[in-house]
């Protein structure tokens, strides 16, 4: 057979085969922006009835109990109770304050609930002077400086608004008796803040971004000039300047925070909308899209503590998206993506394990409040 009838034969079934190929991606990627509707969640009296039995079940129980802080002497082996009279349940300090943190929020919403008066006495009975003074105590001993720095501050600083926006008697008498917490965790943002030259993009506790959100929301609220004026420069510093954040890189195996989102969701805070607009078109274009997707973070075993933070971080990622949708028009198909990634942890969240429920539930809260606050 002639060679050069051989060569043109061989090119027709190799570049014939090229275009198949082609063909066949173009179908795939067209299956692939068929985008599936989720509806929306709702947060119902039903749905806090079940939800406050949660932190209720775990701030007063003392263990199994993971303690943060560094040991200065054999004087320093106590039982938690004793240093942290206030938040030592739930599994360690901060998922004791944003445990509380979920009963204030859920009674201030839904005064009708069950347990009322059962929330009611125990923050009547845990956040007083002298609790609050010993808690105070541990935090300006020199060796807790960094102590819950920042994920431990930023839910203080959370709890302390919400009891500030709370229109009750008590919630004002609670408020005072935390503010010299809060005071001193104000403090400790203004010294560290300064000094940290670069953010820790990292999708647990440390992302530097979350503490910063936080602790600027209780800023505004507190009208604190000075700490907003710190958080607002530090986060231009650490962020303005990035570019394609890679989100197709996350999830990691822990994380309950996404390192992109939670630098977006400090961002939309900080920035203009203009400005704010105009870094998202360089930061993560591809939001834009109206057949974006991100798959869920999907949880193999929910009774291991590290694995199910991974339901944290359905939670954490619904909670920037509707920030997005409610704020601008242009990321509105984002509620939708929010929406799948509550129907995937939240039916899990009840009647789990206490490896997920010590904590949980304050992201599920966290995430339905930015969905139905107005």
């Amino acid at each position: 057979m002639n060679k050069s009838y051989i060569l043109c034969f061989s090119l027709v079934l190799l570049f014939g085969c090229k275009k198949n190929q082609n063909e066949s991606v173009k179908i795939s990627k067209k299956e692939e922006i068929s985008v599936q509707k989720f509806p929306q969640p709702t947060f119902t009296l039903a749905q806090a009835n079940k939800l406050i039995e949660l932190p209720l079940h775990c701030v007063g129980a003392e263990y199994p109990y993971k303690p943060g802080e560094t040991l200065e002497s054999e004087k320093d082996l106590v039982a938690p109770i004793s240093v942290h009279p206030i938040f030592y349940g739930c599994f360690d300090w901060h998922s004791a304050v944003h445990g509380y943190w979920s009963m204030v929020t859920l009674i201030k919403q839904f005064p009708e609930i069950d347990r009322a008066a059962d929330v009611r006495k125990l923050l009547k009975d845990k956040i007083t002077v002298e609790n609050v003074k010993t808690e105070v105590a541990f935090f300006e001993k020199s060796i807790n400086k960094s102590f819950e720095r920042t994920y431990g501050w930023a839910w203080l600083l959370k709890l302390s608004e919400e009891l500030h926006n709370w229109n009750d008697p008590m919630a004002e008498e609670l408020e005072q008796n935390l503010k010299p917490l809060a005071d001193i965790i104000v403090l400790r943002y203004k010294e560290f803040l300064p000094k940290l030259n670069y953010p820790i993009r990292v999708g647990e506790h440390t992302n530097t971004a979350f503490g910063l959100t936080l602790a600027y929301d209780y800023a505004e609220t507190m009208n604190d000039l000075e700490l907003k004026q710190l958080i607002e420069k530090r986060a231009k510093d650490f962020y303005f300047n990035d570019e394609n954040c890679p989100i197709t890189w996350e999830p990691s195996g822990y994380d309950f925070f996404s390192p992109c989102l939670e630098e977006v969701d400090i961002m939309q805070r900080v920035l203009s909308s203009e400005d704010f607009m105009g870094w998202m078109d360089t930061f993560l274009p591809q939001l834009a899209n109206q057949n974006y997707h991100l798959k869920v973070g999907e949880v193999s075993d929910r009774t291991d503590g590290k694995l199910v933070h991974l339901d944290g971080l359905n939670f954490s990622r619904a909670w920037v998206f509707y920030g997005l949708a409610k704020e601008f028009t242009k990321y509105k198909h984002l509620q939708n993506l929010a929406n799948e990634h509550i129907a995937y942890s939240y039916p899990n969240l009840v009647g789990d394990s206490y490896e997920g429920g010590h904590w949980l539930g304050s992201f599920a809260i966290y995430a339905l409040n930015m969905l139905h606050e107005k």
